[in-house]
C-alpha cells in the first residue's frame, strides 16, 4: 500500500479585471455564430443560446484535495481513493433557484464534478471517490463545485487541477502544476427527456487562461438527426442555455483558440462529447 497526502494550492486566474474563476453571472461580451443551412427543415426554429443569469453566488466556497491513497490491485493497475475538503458549501443541498431554471436538476442536490482527463464527469455527493487507473500513465484531474442544476461555481478556490502520473511500479507521483490554458467539458452530458431538453446547459471550465481577444473557446454544436449545427467563438467565460436543438443524437466540440482562430497548443485544449435528447422514452 502506498499513501500520498497533499493539499492543493489555490490557483488564482484573471479575466480582464476579474478572476477567471469568477461568479459566472456576467454575460458573454461577444459571440460570433453561424448556422449551417444544409439539410435543415426551414420551418424549424434555429438553435439559439442565451446566457445563464441570476444564479446564486458562493463567493467563499472552497474545494481542495485532501489526500489520495494509492493501492495496487493488480499487475497493471492501481486503485486511488481520493478525499476532498469542502468549505462554505453544502453538498446535497438544492440550489435556491433550482425550480426557476427550467433545466435538468439533480434531485440529490449540489455536488462535485470529478473530471479525469476530460472524460465525462462523475457527480460526487460525498467528498470522496475511488477509481482504478493503469500503471505507467499520466493524468489531469479537474474537480469543481457544482450547483444542483450542474452549473459550475467559477469563483476563486472552488476548483483545482491536479497533474500526476503513475509509474511502472504503481507509485503515484505529483507532476508540475500545468501553466498552459486548458478547457474541461462539463455539460451537456448523457440523455435528456421531455422538459429537461428545453434549456440544455452548456458549461465548461477554463483553467490557466483569460478569455478575451487573445484566447477564446470555440464551440461547435451539431444535431445528427435534424442536420442543424451552430458554431460560436466565446470570449467571456459564461454558462449558456442551448434552446431549439431538437431531438436525437447531438455532439458538442470545445477547443481553445488564439486571436487568429488557431488552435492553442498543449494538453486538455479540445474535447468532444455526444449526448441524446428525446421527447419521451425510449431514446431514439
Amino acid at each position: 500500500m502506498k499513501q500520498l497526502f497533499f493539499a492543493m494550492p489555490l490557483i488564482v486566474l484573471t479575466i480582464g479585471s476579474s478572476s477567471c474563476q469568477q461568479n459566472g453571472t456576467s454575460h458573454a461580451s461577444e459571440i460570433n455564430d453561424t448556422v449551417e443551412s444544409a439539410s435543415i427543415d426551414p420551418s424549424r426554429e434555429p438553435i439559439s443560446l442565451i446566457p445563464v443569469v441570476g444564479s446564486p453566488e458562493f463567493l467563499n466556497a472552497a474545494l481542495t484535495l485532501r489526500s489520495a491513497n494509492a493501492i495496487e490491485i493488480g499487475k497493471d493497475s492501481i486503485k486511488i481513493d481520493f478525499a476532498f475538503d469542502v468549505k462554505n458549501y453544502n453538498l446535497k443541498n438544492q440550489t435556491s433557484d433550482a425550480g426557476n431554471k427550467q433545466c435538468n436538476n439533480s434531485d440529490k442536490g449540489q455536488h462535485i464534478h470529478f473530471i479525469m482527463d476530460n472524460a465525462p464527469y462523475v457527480a460526487l455527493y460525498e467528498p470522496k471517490y475511488s477509481l482504478s487507473l493503469p500503471k505507467n500513465s499520466e493524468h489531469y484531474l479537474m474537480c469543481f463545485l457544482s450547483r444542483s442544476y450542474h452549473e459550475s461555481i467559477k469563483t476563486k478556490g472552488a476548483a483545482f487541477v491536479y497533474h500526476f502520473r503513475i509509474d511502472e511500479q504503481g507509485k503515484m507521483i505529483k507532476l508540475d502544476e500545468p501553466t498552459t490554458p486548458m478547457v474541461f467539458y462539463s455539460r451537456p452530458k448523457g440523455a435528456y427527456l421531455g422538459d429537461d431538453s428545453t434549456n440544455l446547459l452548456l458549461d465548461y471550465y477554463v483553467w490557466n487562461g483569460t478569455l478575451g481577444n487573445d484566447l477564446k473557446v470555440k464551440a461547435s454544436i451539431k444535431n445528427e438527426n435534424n442536420g442543424q449545427s451552430k458554431e460560436l467563438s466565446m470570449d467571456s467565460w459564461q454558462a449558456m442555455f442551448i434552446q431549439h436543438l431538437g431531438t436525437g443524437k447531438s455532439s458538442i466540440s470545445l477547443s481553445l483558440t488564439d486571436k487568429d482562430g488557431n488552435a492553442v497548443a498543449g494538453p486538455m485544449t479540445s474535447v468532444t462529447r455526444e449526448f441524446q435528447v428525446a421527447a419521451q422514452e425510449p431514446l431514439q
